[in-house]
């Protein structure tokens, strides 16, 4: 059986750009949110995209429709790729969102009280 990793309600990430560029940020991680998102200025930062497809998507900034993009990411030293939602995150805390469509991928446990960093 797979050892199970324990994430916090936040964690540290590197989002894998093209061109060889990375970013480490520190990711929300929100088992309420159907999709991951990335902040846009992020995302053109590091040349993600293209966009994928399109879809309404309902977040607590209401209904909009929104583009989708692949990603690589780095979370505790695995490398995940998967789709992540375009959004404008710069009034929020965290440039990264890591919702179920991630969470489910891997053997994850999320521990509220694991401090950002801990293992």
């Amino acid at each position: 059986m797979e050892e199970q990793i324990t994430l916090g309600l936040t964690e540290k990430i590197t989002v894998l750009g093209n061109n060889n560029q990375e970013e480490i940020v520190i990711a929300r991680i929100d088992t309420g949110a159907t999709s991951s998102s990335i902040d846009l200025n992020l995302a053109s930062k590091l040349q993600l995209g293209p966009i994928t497809k399109t879809k309404v998507v309902k977040s607590a900034s209401g209904i909009k429709k929104r583009p989708f993009i692949k990603v690589r990411i780095k979370l505790n030293e695995q490398i995940i790729e998967e789709e992540f939602t375009l959004a404008d995150r710069s009034h929020m805390t965290y440039p990264v969102l890591i919702g179920q469509n991630i969470l489910k991928m891997g053997n994850f446990l999320i521990d509220p009280k694991k401090e950002e960093g801990e293992k």
